[in-house]
């Protein structure tokens, strides 16, 4: 989400949400919400990184790939680099992005088991998994081989969820936890050798960029659609033509587990 920021409220309610709800939402790309929204990025760099460690890779498997665009965006891959996917048209979009990059994509449905032999690769990665089955990477990954993963923190953007589902519970506002996900990998036979939790500020601009957000990512307001929400929309349009951007707060996790040389006694 970029900071060239348009000013689109002197536009219609209507013509806003209808223009969200009709674009493709296809892909991880969000560059339809530049001049719409702002979020900040975490410290740590997660493409640049990855593409640090794709560089020293031999054989690397990026699970969940999207449309394929962090990847894509990698200066140097490894000799073999293999993506799996699970939405069809993602799984299309990768395939036009990565295979002129030589990367095989395959489409599974991102639960066990991935279609891989076991210690087939000494890298795996994922940005934004929806499900980490860690023990599915453990065993793909090669002795002494690396996960590198940027995910979803605790509450992520919860303001706006929040604002049409109401409060949540404790159980849901609590999920995905670095530190679950560290007990976790540790049971799995991996070492946790970085875990760095960000809380981030996040703006939307517009009532159409909510919409697309919405759209887009479909687990924050699970079976969203402009009709059910028409009311709550238009509040917060005008909430936000009267006050200013709706502010939320991302949060981020990078892990980064390895797999030991040698076996150990999963906790």
């Amino acid at each position: 989400m970029g900071r060239n920021i348009r000013n689109h409220n002197n536009r219609p309610f209507e013509e806003l949400i209808d223009e969200a709800a009709s674009v493709s939402v296809d892909g991880w790309d969000f560059s339809w919400l530049d001049g719409r929204a702002t979020e900040e990025r975490p410290s740590w760099g997660y493409a640049r990184s990855m593409a640090g460690r794709m560089a020293k890779a031999t054989a690397a498997l990026d699970v969940q790939t999207g449309g394929g665009e962090v990847l894509a965006a990698v200066p140097q891959l490894p000799p073999l680099a293999v993506a799996t996917e699970g939405w069809p048209p993602n799984v299309a979009r990768a395939t036009g992005l990565l295979h002129p990059r030589g990367v095989a994509v395959v489409a599974d449905e991102d639960k066990p088991p991935l279609p891989f032999a076991d210690g087939a690769f000494d890298l795996v990665v994922s940005r934004h998994p929806v499900t980490t089955w860690w023990s599915e990477i453990a065993r793909v990954l090669s002795p002494g081989g690396t996960y590198f993963s940027q995910q979803v923190g605790p509450a992520s953007v919860f303001e706006l969820v929040e604002y049409f589902l109401g409060p949540q519970p404790p159980e849901v506002r609590g999920g995905r936890d670095p530190g679950k996900a560290r007990k976790e990998a540790e049971s799995a036979g991996l070492e946790v050798v970085d875990l760095r939790l960000e809380k981030l500020r996040t703006e939307f601009l517009d009532i159409g960029a909510v919409v697309y957000f919405l759209r887009k990512v479909i687990w924050m307001v699970p079976g969203f659609t402009v009709e059910e929400y028409r009311d709550q929309l238009k509040a917060l349009d005008e909430q936000i033509r009267t006050e200013g951007p709706f502010v939320a707060h991302t949060t981020r996790f990078l892990i980064e587990a390895r797999k030991p040389l040698r076996p150990t006694r999963a906790a």
